[in-house]
């Protein structure tokens, strides 16, 4: 029988529930990718046009590319860290991630100077790799 991979939610009764992250995950022993930052940029290595929506969709979709070359998927990630450029509404990055991600993982959201010119949008990930 095959170790089981996909990370386990952790909600504590006495927090608030939100249907769109855990408060924590256990990850499983075994493989782990760490997903360095993406931005949102095309294959090309331009940022999207559009603002922060498309941005952030593309930055989200290529950490999708990540783990898909790794052997895995949304449901394995643990962990989600958004790093949003201080000057942005949070709420048009929560939306736009929503129509991309569907896992409910561990988040942390930080406000920070972009590291890229132009770019408003930056995304991290921890996943577990299943065996293969």
């Amino acid at each position: 029988m095959a170790a089981q991979s996909t990370p386990t939610p952790v909600n504590p009764p006495e927090l608030h529930q939100n249907p769109a992250f855990a408060w924590g995950m256990i990850l499983p022993a075994g493989r782990t990718l760490y997903v360095g930052g993406q931005n949102g940029t095309g294959p090309d290595g331009a940022l999207v046009d559009g603002g922060l929506g498309p941005q952030t969709e593309q930055a989200l979709h290529n950490v999708i590319a990540v783990l898909t070359e790794a052997g895995t998927d949304v449901e394995h990630v643990a962990k989600l860290t958004i790093y949003l450029d201080p000057t942005i509404d949070p709420n048009e990055a929560y939306a736009a991630s929503g129509r991309v991600w569907q896992a409910r993982t561990a988040v942390t959201v930080l406000a920070v100077a972009p590291a890229r010119p132009g770019a408003l949008v930056e995304v991290e990930a921890v996943a577990a790799v299943p065996e293969p």
